[in-house]
C-alpha cells in the first residue's frame, strides 16, 4: 500500500508584468516656473499649488534651476534685513542652479536609494535636453503599494 499524499493540485504563480521604471510613475503635468518670474509670484504659486518646489524652464522648456520653499525663505528673510521689496528679486537669482536629475529608464527601487542617498524631494527627468517630467519620494512610495499590491494580486490568483 502506498502513501498518498492530500495536498492538491499546486496553483501555477502567473506572471504579472509590473511597470519598474521612474517614467511609469513620474509627474508629466508640472507646475514649472520661469527665470524671470517674481520670488513673490513664485511664493504665491507655490501656496496656492501646495507644493515645496519646483523646475524652472527657459522658453525652450531646457531645465535651467530649481526653485524651492527654502531658497524663497532666505529672499523673504533677507528682505526683511535689508528693507528690499520681493518684486524686484527674481528666480533666477534664488533658485539652485546645480540640478541633479534622474534617468526615466531607471528602476524605481535604484530610484529610492538615489532619494536615501541624495537626500532629495524632487528629481527632474529631462529627455533630449528638454524637461518631461519630475518624480518625487511620494510618487516612489506610491509606486511601491502599487507594486505590492500587484504582487500580492498574482500570487493570490
Amino acid at each position: 500500500m502506498g502513501i498518498k499524499s492530500f495536498q492538491g493540485a499546486r496553483r501555477q504563480q502567473e506572471s504579472v508584468s509590473v511597470a519598474l521604471t521612474v517614467k511609469d510613475y513620474m509627474s508629466k503635468d508640472l507646475i514649472v516656473f520661469k527665470p524671470e518670474q517674481s520670488i513673490e509670484e513664485a511664493i504665491q504659486i507655490l501656496i496656492k499649488f501646495k507644493i515645496s518646489g519646483g523646475p524652472v524652464v527657459n522658453d525652450k522648456y531646457e531645465l535651467v534651476g530649481i526653485i524651492s520653499e527654502g531658497d524663497c525663505l532666505k529672499q523673504v528673510s533677507e528682505s526683511r534685513y535689508y528693507n528690499m521689496p520681493m518684486k524686484e528679486n527674481k528666480v533666477e537669482k534664488r533658485m539652485a542652479t546645480e540640478v541633479e536629475t534622474i534617468d526615466g529608464n531607471m528602476n524605481i527601487f535604484d530610484a529610492a536609494n538615489k532619494f536615501l542617498n541624495a537626500k532629495r524631494r524632487r528629481f527632474p527627468i529631462v529627455e533630449n535636453g528638454k524637461l518631461v517630467g519630475q518624480i518625487s519620494q511620494k510618487d516612489v512610495l506610491k509606486a511601491a503599494l502599487k507594486l505590492q499590491h500587484e504582487r500580492w494580486n498574482s500570487v493570490t490568483k
